[in-house]
């Protein structure tokens, strides 16, 4: 079947707990995110180099970045079940969004590990 080939979850309880665990994950990045700029004294270049440039971070930042894609990934699958009715358009754009968070993916760690 064309939802077991391009859904995430095996479940709609599944998708939900994958949705908010992503959530959780990006809300606690984007505070820590935001409470670095505006507490920082100034922010250039070097002091982003500085901060990207610490392992934590940078696991810190690569999980975001795949929470992100999973997030993207199990919403968009729910609006395309809910929204596209033919099934063989469905599945193209499943396919578009997996194949682009996968890019998404590998491109965030390819830039994370050159710093």
């Amino acid at each position: 079947m064309v939802t077991s080939a391009t859904s995430l979850g095996r479940s709609g309880l599944h998708d939900w707990i994958i949705q908010r665990t992503t959530a959780v994950v990006l809300a606690a990045y984007i505070v820590y995110l935001g409470s670095f700029i505006f507490t920082a004294d100034k922010i250039d270049f070097p002091v982003w180099i500085q901060l990207f440039s610490q392992l934590w971070f940078k696991i810190f930042s690569l999980l975001a970045i795949i929470s992100l894609s999973f997030h993207a990934w199990v919403g968009l699958w729910i609006v395309f079940t809910d929204y596209v009715k033919s099934h063989a358009i469905r599945f193209v754009l499943q396919i578009i969004v997996n194949l682009s968070c996968l890019a998404f993916i590998i491109w965030g760690a390819l830039i994370l590990w050159s710093v």
